[in-house]
């Protein structure tokens, strides 16, 4: 379900004030946030945002395309290991 249109979208106003700073400093350091609710906003294309996936931060570089997007989507939380291995199966002859 989405949120309403009155409300509009919702963006972390702490990160969004990070972002705003950063930006006014001309700072190209990564943002830490633990924030992945947050939507990505068009002030937050060209930085550098540390999304936090419940074990390390992981950096990421905001483009146009993410704009829209929920940070906690590009910083996957659970680590794909390998599907079970293809065993051959033994036909014993009675």
């Amino acid at each position: 379900m989405s949120r309403s249109q009155k409300k509009g979208p919702y963006i972390d106003e702490k990160l969004l004030q990070k972002v705003l700073k950063q930006k006014d400093s001309g700072d190209r350091s990564p943002i830490r946030t633990w924030a992945r609710a947050s939507q990505v906003s068009p002030e937050f294309v060209g930085h550098r945002i540390a999304i936090h996936n419940g074990r390390k931060h992981m950096e990421i570089l905001i483009s146009e395309g993410m704009v829209g997007h929920r940070l906690g989507e590009f910083a996957p939380t659970r680590t794909f290991r390998t599907h079970g291995k293809v065993t051959k199966k033994v036909i014993s002859a009675t």
